[in-house]
């Protein structure tokens, strides 16, 4: 039997949950409500273990790179990033006006008058604030770079792996029961239909974003290049078609990889270029993030500003480094970000979570089709520069 993919998950739960929450009674949305509550608490604890084991050995292994390569292909990634961040938010910030005029849950401020309590609470208090564990990420990153050591490298590479079998084996699992009590008690409450209403239009507003910045992308990989740009693209589809089902960049490296040296790239350029832009450039991710993030602010009610949103753009670049290869690696990075710098609440990052998971898989695709012009870029501007004996591969 074939196996259910996370997205099927994601939409079921969301549906089930709208269903349950017409016919279930209260005491029933109360125990999803529980469940959702020690959920929530297991995540607060686990975010700065994220951020530690996904960007101390990112930044680790990107220190011990190929010098001049390295420098291009890591600064044409972030750039790339930050642009799709900046796009995102100048398209939300002028067509949301309109498309979500109305469409507000102030009552999240006080979700007790709406949403159902648990029958009880856990705490799980953090090891750390989110701040301390960034920056004590960034130390031991920068350290690792530095020090040119394989021996905490390896405990990194360890926890790391660790990590993700967390998220990959336990988060990710029972996200859909999260998302399906919180859309249970929404609909119990009387919000679930402007919830979907706002789901339906942001998803397709990004999935319009994510093809525009990657005809930009391409044209300016095909000026580089002197070549036609949507010949580039056309190239590229297999990876994009392969990503939307793994809803994995390193599970579709294989596909990149190959297709990438079909643009007329030197082979050790993309054999490098390719794992390394896999971990470090998530341009459609930060499409859907901001997207998203800025939706959720808006039923919030709060105001959004440039100021505001800039700084947690220019962070997210650097917060997913090496995000693990696994469904929702991306929103698990970022939620840090979310609850710091942009004052999400848990039920916040719940609907962050649900929105962006409906989105993953176009995201993802997105980030590896554009791997593709980074690479086609980064070969063209460093062409005289490499030595290709000193190459070192990044997997």
């Amino acid at each position: 039997m074939k196996k259910i993919g996370l997205l099927t998950k994601i939409i079921l739960a969301i549906g089930l949950g709208i269903v349950a929450g017409l016919i279930i009674p209260s005491s029933g949305i109360r125990l999803f409500a529980t469940f959702n509550g020690l959920f929530g608490n297991f995540l607060g604890f686990v975010i700065p273990l994220i951020i530690i084991g996904f960007i101390a050995p990112g930044i680790g292994v990107m220190g011990k790179g190929a010098g001049k390569l390295l420098g291009v292909t890591t600064a044409l990634a972030y750039a790339s990033t930050v642009l799709a961040g900046l796009f995102a938010y100048f398209a939300a910030t002028s067509l949301y006006p309109s498309l979500l005029s109305g469409q507000s849950l102030k009552n999240f401020e006080n979700p007790e008058e709406a949403l159902l309590k648990p029958f009880f609470q856990v705490e799980m208090p953090p090891i750390m604030g989110v701040m301390s564990a960034l920056i004590l990420a960034f130390i031991i990153g920068l350290g690792l770079a530095a020090i040119k050591g394989n021996t905490l490298q390896s405990v990194m590479n360890d926890f790391q792996s660790i990590i993700e079998k967390v998220i990959e084996k336990v988060i990710i699992p029972l996200l859909p029961v999260h998302i399906f009590g919180i859309f249970a008690n929404m609909t119990h409450g009387g919000q679930v239909g402007t919830i979907m209403s706002v789901f339906a239009k942001v998803f397709v507003m990004v999935i319009i974003l994510h093809i525009i910045y990657l005809v930009f992308q391409y044209t300016l990989a095909g000026t580089v290049s002197k070549t036609n740009p949507f010949k580039l693209m056309k190239e590229m589809l297999p990876a994009y078609f392969t990503a939307l089902g793994t809803q994995s960049s390193a599970s579709t490296i294989p596909v990149t990889l190959k297709h990438a040296k079909k643009l007329g790239v030197r082979s050790n350029v993309a054999e490098f270029s390719v794992p390394l832009l896999a971990t470090i450039h998530l341009s459609g991710s930060t499409i859907t993030l901001v997207s998203c993030s800025i939706a959720v602010l808006v039923l919030q009610g709060d105001a959004t500003s440039f100021t505001l949103i800039f700084p947690f753009i220019a962070m997210l670049g650097i917060t997913m480094i090496a995000a693990p290869g696994v469904p929702g690696g991306a929103v698990m990075a970022a939620l840090g970000l979310l609850e710091t710098m942009l004052n999400f609440d848990p039920t916040m990052l719940s609907l962050m979570i649900a929105l962006y998971l409906a989105q993953d898989s176009f995201g993802t695709a997105t980030n590896v089709t554009g791997d593709g012009a980074i690479t086609v870029m980064a070969d063209k501007l460093t062409q005289e520069k490499v030595n290709s004996s000193k190459m070192v591969k990044v997997s």
